[in-house]
């Protein structure tokens, strides 16, 4: 019987490499085992006729280094640690309270996951002007953002618009301002010296929409309103006129037959819906979008709108972003489609670049 040799780990470097390679490794390191120890049998052996030992001796020492040389890079790449995977980061405006936006948004956000096999962080910010912030100092891959948003953040940060929603099959939605049914309100001159509440200064349709409407009345609000209330969500604004916080208010609606409204979403009872009464519509809006940080990796990115587009043809995915922000689907949207909102903002006298730090009128 063969004596074990105490240098064979010396002699056979694979042996060394057995014991110490990554799990994972051993398939491919075992078959250079083998061939190594062919080349062992090899050499001893009498030289074919137009072979020297020494030139069969060269032979082997070559095959020897060349296994060495796979070997070593088998080890190295399958040793070394991955790069990990960096997160998706998702945006999402709040057009209610933050907290339902965010439950709302968990459904969507556990399909981004499933289909892209990747984390996904969901973040809500505190106000429209935090999702916009966190797009310009690239704390977020892609965000939902409201018209007047999104204008924002084409001027201020590196993204483009990919989405845009649908509700009704209509790409486009309202402004309204509404006021209770027994206010005494009947039309927008008729706000001279009331209280007026605004959603959110970046709000599109609580905002910017509404104040040009005002401006072409020869209304300004500073000067003709007894008292501004920014309320933060569509949702406040509502109840705000509904519980006489404010005279009016300026929120949105889907369509303008009052079917499809901030008021009957967020007002459950029938007999309280009945106490809201619009007094004017805008004109037509483009509707909120979606939005992807020009850095993000084109291949995620062409997933992620792949992943709404489908969304917005399967009935649950439907519901989900019913929930979400009450639109029905995605289609595609490009930057044109928003200068309507730029001079919106012109006419109303917003400056868009201030309205990051601006929250008073």
């Amino acid at each position: 019987m063969r004596q074990a040799d105490p240098d064979f780990s010396l002699r056979n470097p694979v042996a060394f490499f057995l014991k110490s390679a990554p799990a994972g490794d051993g398939r491919e390191i075992h078959t250079i085992g083998l061939l190594w120890h062919l080349l062992d049998k090899i050499e001893p052996f009498a030289p074919a006729p137009a072979f020297s030992v020494s030139m069969i001796a060269s032979m082997v020492d070559r095959l020897r280094q060349m296994l060495l040389l796979w070997l070593m890079l088998i080890t190295t790449a399958c040793g070394s640690p991955q790069k990990e995977t960096k997160p998706l980061r998702v945006g999402f405006v709040p057009a209610e309270d933050a907290q339902q936006v965010m439950q709302n948004a968990q459904p969507i956000v556990d399909l981004l996951q499933s289909r892209l096999e990747m984390e996904v962080q969901p973040f809500v910010a505190t106000d429209y002007t935090g999702v916009v912030e966190a797009l310009r100092v690239n704390k977020l891959d892609i965000a939902f953002l409201t018209p007047a948003s999104y204008v924002l953040a084409k001027s201020e940060a590196n993204v483009r618009v990919v989405l845009k929603s649908e509700r009704r099959g209509s790409p486009f939605y309202y402004a309204a301002i509404i006021t209770r049914a027994d206010s005494g309100i009947n039309r927008l001159e008729d706000l001279r010296g009331k209280t007026f509440a605004f959603g959110d200064p970046l709000s599109t349709s609580a905002n910017v929409f509404p104040r040009k409407m005002l401006h072409e009345r020869g209304i300004d609000p500073v000067r003709d309103f007894k008292q501004i209330l920014y309320s933060g969500g569509h949702d406040a604004t509502v109840l705000a006129v509904l519980n006489r916080k404010v005279d009016a208010g300026a929120t949105y609606a889907n369509s303008p037959n009052s079917n499809d409204t901030a008021w009957t979403r967020y007002l459950k009872d029938p007999d309280e819906i009945k106490k809201i009464r619009p007094i004017a519509y805008s004109e037509p809006i483009p509707a909120d979008n979606l939005v992807i940080n020009a850095a993000l990796d084109d291949r995620i990115a062409r997933k992620v709108e792949e992943i709404f587009l489908e969304l917005s043809r399967d009935t649950k995915g439907k519901k989900m972003l019913r929930d979400l922000y009450q639109i029905d689907g995605f289609v595609p949207a490009t930057d044109k489609d928003y200068d309507s909102v730029r001079e919106a903002f012109a006419i109303a006298g917003i400056r868009v670049k201030e309205a990051l730090q601006k929250k008073q009128p």
